[in-house]
């Protein structure tokens, strides 16, 4: 597992249907050595804290394998690392593989898989496909965010190693389907809610399923 490219970018102000915006997903990639704090990057940030950032969202991942299937299926060549909003382009960490609540070591920081990605309307408008939102769940290829349990500096070709797996074992892909495509199913919900590492938006979502079911 590697982290193969780190990109950052302060909120910025942008166009949108006549009006304006501001986002921080337009990410643009950096050289050398960053500090990973407990809340972002050196140098990152988002503009909606709402929705956006805070201690489980620190960082947003997000698997380079999949870049070849996005150019496929969208028929582009213009697709460059960020350009989902990540922070880390990874190899190695798909997310059938990565399970909610396992711990990592990159660099000299600790971190943890906390949750899915969500992704909002300010996507859509990155990619120029105002359909995109449902395009990009429906594949079940969300990335996932994390938590930092130890800051410390990290770069671009640092190695990334599994310190501790979750004794849950669910991953990021069974998380996500579970909560958007198979919202019904107690026993998923009850074996997620298991998960400490997990976001608290995540499990408050889960205990609403148990709670109806």
């Amino acid at each position: 597992m590697k982290l193969e490219t780190i990109q950052v970018s302060k909120p910025k102000t942008v166009p949108y249907r006549g009006k304006e915006m501001e986002t921080g997903i337009f990410k643009e990639p950096i050289e050398g050595r960053v500090m990973l704090r407990e809340l972002n990057l050196d140098g990152d940030g988002q503009a909606d804290l709402n929705a956006h950032g805070g201690i489980y969202k620190a960082v947003y991942v997000y698997p380079q394998e999949h870049y070849a299937y996005w150019s496929t299926e969208l028929d582009r060549d213009d697709l460059k690392y960020g350009q989902f909003g990540e922070n880390f382009t990874v190899t190695g960490m798909l997310e059938t593989d990565v399970n909610v609540g396992d711990t990592y070591r990159v660099g000299d920081a600790l971190v943890q898989v906390t949750q899915p990605r969500v992704p909002c309307f300010k996507l859509a408008h990155k990619m120029g496909i105002p359909t995109f939102v449902k395009t990009f769940l429906q594949t079940n290829k969300p990335g996932f965010y994390l938590r930092v349990l130890e800051e410390g500096e990290v770069g671009a070709g640092d190695e990334i190693t599994l310190e501790t797996p979750d004794p849950v074992g669910m991953s990021v892909a069974e998380m996500n389907h579970l909560l958007y495509f198979d919202n019904k199913n107690v026993d998923g919900a009850k074996r997620a809610l298991g998960i400490e590492g997990m976001s608290p938006g995540w499990r408050g979502s889960f205990e609403d399923i148990v709670a109806k079911g």
